[in-house]
């Protein structure tokens, strides 16, 4: 392979990973306030802050670019709820989320670990590989239909 060449594919692995930064937040966001909406029947953001390791006025400035998104909907001292948009960006960070961890654990990485690094790596594989991962795991596993 040619410098350029090596060059141009850097590149765009380069503005790929921009592109998937982009998103991370959002995603991770959206998939909490269902967790919780599940979990507790409501997402606050004094919990949105905790469970993301973030202060409340963080959360807040995150929860408006969410509702300029069009992924949430809030009022002042009220839950926060997810919209038809959001419940869907979350539902596939979930999805995918549950791809990667179940890769990983099928390769022998503890559960603890894998719930951990599979946070990072949900936003930045494609979904080439993570049909790949799917498929991989459920011939190694026995179980799932491994497609996504």
């Amino acid at each position: 392979m040619t410098q350029s060449a090596l060059t141009l594919r850097r590149a765009a692995a380069f503005q790929a990973t921009r592109e998937a930064h982009s998103t991370e937040m959002a995603e991770d966001y959206v998939e909490l306030i269902g967790d919780l909406i599940a979990g507790q029947g409501e997402a606050r953001l004094a919990d949105l802050a905790q469970n993301i390791g973030v202060t409340q006025a963080t959360a807040a400035k995150v929860v408006q670019r969410l509702k300029l998104l069009g992924l949430v909907q809030s009022r002042p001292y009220r839950s926060i709820f997810l919209t038809p948009e959001g419940e869907a960006i979350a539902a596939k960070s979930r999805q995918r989320h549950q791809v990667v961890f179940d890769f990983l654990c099928a390769l022998g990485v503890d559960p603890t670990r894998a719930e951990i690094e599979a946070e990072g790596i949900e936003h930045h594989v494609g979904a080439g590989t993570l049909d790949l991962m799917a498929r991989r795991t459920a011939a190694w596993t026995g179980r799932g239909g491994g497609r996504i």
